[in-house]
């Protein structure tokens, strides 16, 4: 199919995206790295970045949810959703919705845990959040593994979502990729 312009995202949504994205990434590698580490000073460093990076895109995404009611996103363009065959519609729209389910499942699980082992969350080493449940030794066995697993979910749905992007760039050549890149219009 050859390039077509489409109508972009807003450059508020775009900016949502890749703060996100990069946030999501770094919060992913991070959470890989330090689990890895023997108990020492740069593993407790660590881990409050993490849960900070949580925290922080979990009141993202509320945004970027919150931005996205209000200020709805473009309709796939007519040419592309209808070359794309009907499971490729459902799945663009199950990845999407799955997407913004994990935004806030991961993080809120991950806070929940942390929480249930005993340790409070102190946003940037000065806010004091409130605790999502009291301490509670089994809970925090159950929910420890809840949240990795829960990450790798996302990890492998952004992988899939990069992945139907490089079609489209490269295989299909339809252009869809612009509507969430920067710059001029």
């Amino acid at each position: 199919m050859k390039s077509q312009p489409t109508v972009r995202y807003s450059s508020v949504a775009m900016a949502f995206h890749w703060l996100l994205a990069l946030a999501i990434v770094g919060a992913f590698v991070v959470g890989l790295y330090m689990t890895g580490l023997s108990m020492s000073p740069t593993r407790l460093k660590l881990y409050n970045w993490h849960k900070w990076a949580g925290v922080s895109i979990l009141a993202l995404s509320a945004a970027r949810l919150l931005w996205r009611l209000v200020q709805r996103p473009p309709a796939l363009p007519a040419g592309i959703a209808a070359a794309m065959p009907a499971w490729q519609r459902i799945a663009h729209h199950a990845t999407h919705g799955l997407l913004y389910v994990l935004f806030f499942a991961v993080p809120l699980v991950g806070w929940a845990y942390s929480n249930a082992a005993g340790f409070p969350i102190v946003l940037f080493g000065v806010l004091p959040l409130p605790d999502l449940v009291t301490p509670d030794k089994a809970l925090a066995e159950w929910l420890k593994p809840w949240h990795g697993r829960l990450a790798y979910a996302l990890a492998a749905l952004v992988v899939l979502h990069v992945a139907a992007v490089i079609k489209h760039q490269f295989i299909d050549r339809d252009g869809l990729l612009a509507r969430m890149l920067p710059g001029p219009r």
